[in-house]
């Protein structure tokens, strides 16, 4: 899988200089170099599969050791990382710093091609786009319809052919289609508000309620009723005015304003 190679260099000087030899371990798969033999080892892995690493508890192997002490933090419940702002902890680093961006700060750097609409990931930028083309990507197995977003999928896979299985809160025992959806209805028993407006004092359960509270302190209008042209900052608010706007349309177009 792997060989050593040399390779060589020399200073730019008008007098003889000192050669020297630098040994290299080259994949020979992809003819990736490496200074350590060591590190090739563990990228082979990527081509062989192999996984020598092997949790005690749920038995998932993992290629390297870092991964699977990582990945024992899902059972002992250890989160080292904890946020300054809100004191919320995670298990890994990338998750903290994930959540400082996508919670804490007001800076979003992915626009929308279509309306200009601004998001702080680019996740939140490809869900919101298909409300432009109509991309529905997730399809059901057992009939032909189609679904923008995943959790829809699995709502509809419960509801209409009974595969999988609810989650129920054992405090009220409303079921939930997404162990994400769970997790955060049970912050509300818990009295948890992890998400803070950095504009005001409030805090929220969901992220979701934070992004709609941001549009207090915010001009931007989001919402554009398909009548007149005027926009809205809320869904709601939008809807009412559609009511006032015209009481004889049967069909009503409500759209992110442009």
């Amino acid at each position: 899988m792997w060989q050593m190679s040399h390779s060589s260099s020399r200073s730019p000087s008008s007098t003889q200089t000192k050669s020297f030899r630098r040994e290299t371990f080259e994949c020979t798969v992809c003819n990736k170099r490496f200074t350590r033999s060591g590190n090739l080892v563990v990228h082979s892995r990527i081509h062989s599969g192999e996984k020598p690493y092997k949790c005690h508890v749920c038995e998932k192997a993992f290629s390297q050791s870092s991964t699977l002490h990582k990945h024992m933090r899902v059972h002992t419940g250890d989160k080292p990382y904890k946020c300054s702002l809100c004191n919320k902890s995670f298990s890994g680093s990338s998750s903290l710093q994930l959540h400082k961006r996508h919670v804490h700060s007001n800076r979003r750097p992915y626009d929308c091609p279509y309306c200009g609409k601004l998001f702080k990931t680019n996740t939140e930028l490809k869900r919101h786009v298909r409300i432009h083309t109509g991309a529905k990507p997730h399809s059901c197995r057992h009939c032909s319809q189609r679904f923008a977003r995943l959790d829809q999928l699995k709502t509809h896979l419960l509801k209409s052919h009974n595969e999988g299985s609810w989650l129920t809160c054992n405090i009220c025992q409303k079921k939930f289609s997404g162990n994400g959806d769970l997790k955060q209805h049970l912050l509300r028993h818990e009295d948890v508000k992890p998400y803070v407006c950095n504009q005001c004092p409030k805090r929220f359960c969901r992220v979701h309620e934070l992004t709609v509270h941001e549009l207090v302190h915010s001009n931007y209008k989001q919402f554009c009723c398909g009548l007149c042209g005027k926009d809205f900052k809320h869904k709601c608010s939008v809807m009412q005015h559609l009511k006032r706007c015209s009481t004889n349309l049967t069909f009503i177009n409500v759209y992110p304003a442009c």
